[in-house]
């Protein structure tokens, strides 16, 4: 895990929104949501329900999103 990818999942969790996100990181909109499926194949668990607009955090998700939190700071 890298912390560029926790600052990358805090980014999409803030925005709500990939496209929103990859601009705020001045990254195109692909390579961050291969940044965070890694990021969810690496932990073995879905940060994020994609079938929702505005994009949710899951479970799982929230409790990871503070986690990561606490370690940037």
């Amino acid at each position: 895990m890298e912390i560029r990818q926790l600052r990358y999942m805090l980014a999409v969790a803030e925005e709500r929104s990939f496209s929103r996100a990859a601009e705020k990181l001045y990254i195109a909109q692909p390579h961050l949501s291969q940044y965070i499926k890694k990021l969810e194949m690496q932990i073995g668990v879905k940060l994020f329900d994609r079938s929702q607009t505005p994009l949710a955090l899951t479970a799982a998700g929230e409790q990871f999103a503070l986690k990561a939190r606490q370690l940037l700071q």
